[in-house]
């Protein structure tokens, strides 16, 4: 199985999981081994990561949300952004690592993001697929709503097409020595108490 095609069946095994209780505060489990199927666990922890963040985002703009626990709630999304990017890491150190024996060719180009990144847009339109085709067969909805959800959903389709394929191309490139990977570590500042100028005044 190339490697899109295992992330979206994993990605789309983390969402429906999810959505089985549908609870922004159910206990994690995650089905792959991280000692025996490393990638495999490491893209559904991602995937549940970016799933749980989606509903937070939802709740947050209820406008009748209380200002506490709007606040708490913000805490949340900014700690499971911290999360996100360190996902983003090691799924980026596990292609270094499998890649590590490569030697680039001496035309060899590096891509405008790393494989990783790739995938986090990846399964962040997984998560747009689900619910955009929750609304396209939305019941209740009307046949306008339905309607224009369906052709959203086709371009959303056609999107992870094109987006998979670039993923899988990139891949090919670096284990062939046609592209490198160099990879970034985030340097947020606002979470660093030393850099972030309101924390460090406290």
């Amino acid at each position: 199985m190339i490697f899109s095609q295992k992330a979206n069946k994993i990605f789309l095994e983390a969402i429906v999981k999810y959505h089985e209780k549908d609870d922004v505060n159910q206990p994690f489990s995650n089905p792959y081994s991280k000692e025996d199927e490393l990638l495999e666990h490491l893209l559904y922890r991602k995937c549940w990561i970016d799933t749980v963040q989606w509903h937070y985002e939802d709740i947050i703009r209820d406008p009748n949300i209380d200002p506490v626990a709007a606040l708490a709630l913000k805490r949340k999304i900014d700690a499971s952004n911290q999360d996100r990017t360190d996902m983003v890491e090691y799924i980026d150190s596990y292609f270094l690592k499998k890649y590590e024996d490569v030697v680039p060719n001496n035309d060899a180009t590096i891509n405008t993001e790393s494989p990783a990144w790739g995938v986090d847009r990846l399964s962040i339109l997984a998560l747009k697929i689900y619910h955009m085709n929750e609304e396209a067969t939305r019941e209740d909805a009307t046949l306008e709503h339905r309607e224009a959800c369906q052709k959203k959903l086709n371009v959303l389709l056609e999107q992870r097409t094109d987006l998979s394929t670039a993923i899988d191309q990139l891949l090919d490139d670096i284990a062939h020595g046609r592209k490198y990977m160099k990879v970034y570590k985030q340097m947020k500042m606002y979470n660093d108490d030393e850099l972030n100028p309101v924390l460090r005044k406290k």
